[in-house]
């Protein structure tokens, strides 16, 4: 670190500027909507980033006191009611496993 003894990074902080300290909101929002916009995904905010998180972790099978712990969340209703969402993959994946359960099912004569 170029800083030195005058990195301060007491708040275990993501974003910091180049001495450790707290960035202003604004210029964090200035790089993220600079990144989104890359990505082709520049509708995107931090709020609805943790949705996005939220929805995909739980799609790829992260159990949800887990997402709820990520998300730094007190009780995992409150994770599932407000962000946690039913996306398509998910959809998809129950009816084909609903599908393969009925197949499975014998015939009756």
């Amino acid at each position: 670190m170029l800083a030195g003894e005058l990195w301060a990074n007491a708040f275990d902080l993501v974003f910091t500027n180049g001495f450790g300290r707290p960035l202003n909101h604004q210029t964090v929002y200035k790089h993220l909507k600079k990144a989104l916009q890359s990505c082709g995904m520049e509708n995107y905010t931090f709020h609805s980033l943790r949705h996005s998180f939220a929805t995909i972790s739980i799609e790829n099978g992260d159990d949800i006191k887990t997402v709820q712990t990520n998300l730094g969340h007190f009780a995992p209703a409150f994770t599932l009611k407000t962000y946690a969402h039913v996306s398509n993959q998910m959809q998809q994946s129950s009816a084909a496993r609903m599908e393969e359960l009925i197949a499975s099912l014998p015939v009756a004569k």
